[in-house]
């Protein structure tokens, strides 16, 4: 059934007016919440990378004392030591660098090695997802 006089057409294309309004009233407001809640998640990820430098650097300062005190020695140690030293360099950069920073450097890592990306991607989703699922 189509509207038959000319009032009729116009209400139907005021209501659909207005619906349309709404949804993109509704959809600018969802917009600029999930905009607000990555910015609220970025600044607390840039409060706690002082924390988490420091945890890394002291595992690093663990790792290289008990490397020391290893009773094998030669490849172990070699290997212990290299591990802390990784360690060091992540506080490092992470003490050096903001969260969009990071992300920056990610997203450049990702382009450059598409490959290798979706790999680590799908070991980390499924470690997350065993983690979720209890391990069973």
């Amino acid at each position: 059934m189509t509207p038959e006089t000319p009032r009729e057409q116009n209400a139907v294309v005021e209501a659909g007016s207005r619906v349309t309004d709404k949804i993109s009233e509704a959809a600018s407001t969802a917009k600029d919440t999930v905009v607000d809640f990555g910015r609220s998640v970025a600044a607390k990820a840039d409060e706690n990378r002082g924390v988490a430098a420091r945890g890394l650097q002291t595992a690093a300062s663990t790792l290289h004392h008990q490397a020391d005190t290893l009773p094998v020695g030669g490849t172990v140690t070699e290997m212990a030591h290299s591990a802390a030293d990784t360690l060091t360099s992540t506080a490092d950069y992470v003490r050096g660098r903001d969260v969009s920073g990071m992300m920056a450097d990610i997203e450049r890592t990702v382009k450059n090695n598409p490959g290798p990306s979706l790999l680590c991607a799908a070991a980390i989703g499924f470690l997350i997802g065993r983690t979720l699922s209890g391990g069973d």
